[in-house]
């Protein structure tokens, strides 16, 4: 099997400071990491859940694919992430099966993971998050 477990659940949010407030004190969800990708143009808040995360995601620029993707479609999942031991080999096995991918190759992610994305039109609608950590 690829996935190893499941690494996180991202949501696009309006207010990264309102959600995680939310989750903090209606769940008693702790953040663990907070970065600014600025490559993504994100900024992201990891809340721990068990041994893996919400990661809420806010758009710092318009052009952004998040920004992009809340203006179509508003706040809600936008993506799961799923933990493999190799990424780079798990991404060439999804490449190789004649899915599309939206990363031609791994590239560094949040708190000092290696990732790379699946189109959602290749994985039923659902844009897929490879994680190495």
């Amino acid at each position: 099997m690829m996935f190893t477990e499941i690494d996180h659940v991202a949501i696009a949010v309006f207010d990264l400071d309102a959600a995680i407030a939310y989750y903090e004190d209606t769940f008693g969800c702790p953040v663990e990491h907070r970065e600014t990708i600025e490559k993504d143009g994100v900024s992201e808040a990891l809340l721990r859940v068990a041994d893996s995360y919400i990661q809420l995601l806010t758009p710092i620029r318009e052009d952004s694919p998040v920004a992009k993707y809340m203006e179509k479609k508003g706040e809600g999942i936008h993506h799961v992430g799923y933990r493999v031991a190799d990424c780079g080999a798990a991404l060439e096995a999804v490449k190789a099966q004649g899915f599309k991918v939206i990363d031609e190759a791994p590239r560094p992610g949040s708190r000092g993971t290696t990732v790379a994305f699946i189109h959602p039109k290749t994985a039923f609608g659902t844009l897929i998050e490879l994680v190495q950590e």
